[in-house]
């Protein structure tokens, strides 16, 4: 059943009218969902369920361990064997599965908007996409928005049939404010004791440095993705002789002259920064994507599908 199949009977001619004015996830988008949703069903069901536990043990299905049996714990987990061996009260531990918990953070600061806001838009695509994806496969998808602070959050869902939830939210994000990821990343650890995947989408452009944000979420035991939004427009800037250039984000101005040498160095320096991001989490083994605005969204998500690191 697709998406159109499952949720045509719900929209109200409002909301069907709101989808047509905005063509950000109209029907052709929906149709490329219902395909990825299926293919991450393929290469989830080749997977290994053991892929989805955590570490801490309850009342599971699966052996993990013995320790010594004490007052109040369950006599139905007593182990009789080991106590006809060892003449000892052990209790047997099993593992306990959890549903996967994925976080999304979308950066929403004024680069990701600059021009006619392609990033912004590609990246709320990726971010609708991925989060089907996950609620089609039983994970609890929450989202937040960030630029120097959290902006917005959706609380957590699950369910498939909550996407339309997911679009609203989305629809409603606009770019604005300077970008501090560092300072985002402490306050979504401080907020989020449930770890999980945390999949952070932007263009990563932070005069401090995207490193200690993306190292918060490591060192608090979340598993960083990085979708990394570039736009090719950004290595060939449209600009020739005398200028003036500002920050759209802090408004700051400076004169300078535009020359090829200086554009051929400015297009050198770009591909290094690309390259120290990918090295960045090549070296710290998580999981990193480019996510040029150029690429149709369904065909990164392809990628991302056969690399591994998002499916659990």
């Amino acid at each position: 059943m697709g998406l159109r199949e499952l949720f045509g009977s719900r929209g109200s001619r409002k909301g069907r009218a709101k989808a047509k004015a905005d063509d950000l996830f109209d029907e052709e988008f929906q149709r490329k969902l219902d395909y990825l949703a299926m293919v991450s069903r393929r290469v989830f069901s080749g997977t290994m369920r053991a892929e989805r536990r955590t570490k801490k043990t309850g009342a599971g299905v699966e052996f993990a361990d013995h320790r010594e049996y004490a007052a109040g714990d369950d006599f139905r987990y007593l182990d009789w064997h080991a106590y006809g061996r060892l003449d000892r009260l052990l209790l047997r531990l099993f593992e306990e599965e959890e549903d996967l918990s994925i976080y999304f953070i979308v950066d929403c600061s004024a680069s990701m908007g600059f021009d006619d806001g392609r990033k912004l838009a590609y990246a709320k695509r990726l971010c609708a996409a991925l989060a089907y994806v996950g609620l089609a496969n039983l994970d609890r998808v929450s989202i937040v928005t960030a630029h120097s602070e959290l902006a917005a959050r959706m609380e957590p869902t699950r369910n498939k049939r909550r996407i339309f939830r997911i679009f609203e939210f989305l629809r409603g994000v606009e770019a604005d404010g300077e970008t501090d990821i560092e300072a985002v990343m402490r306050s979504f650890v401080a907020r989020h004791k449930r770890r999980g995947l945390a999949v952070v989408i932007s263009d990563l452009y932070d005069p401090a440095g995207y490193e200690r944000g993306v190292n918060v979420l490591r060192y608090n035991k979340f598993e960083p993705f990085v979708l990394h939004v570039t736009d090719p427009r950004d290595a060939e800037p449209n600009a020739r002789g005398d200028i003036m250039l500002y920050d759209c984000e802090t408004g700051e101005e400076r004169e300078v002259t535009v020359t090829r040498t200086v554009l051929a160095r400015y297009a050198e320096a770009y591909e290094r920064y690309l390259k120290s991001v990918e090295r960045f989490c090549t070296r710290r083994q998580l999981s990193y994507f480019r996510a040029d605005v150029d690429q149709p969204f369904e065909e990164l998500i392809l990628r991302v599908f056969r690399r591994g690191g998002f499916l659990r």
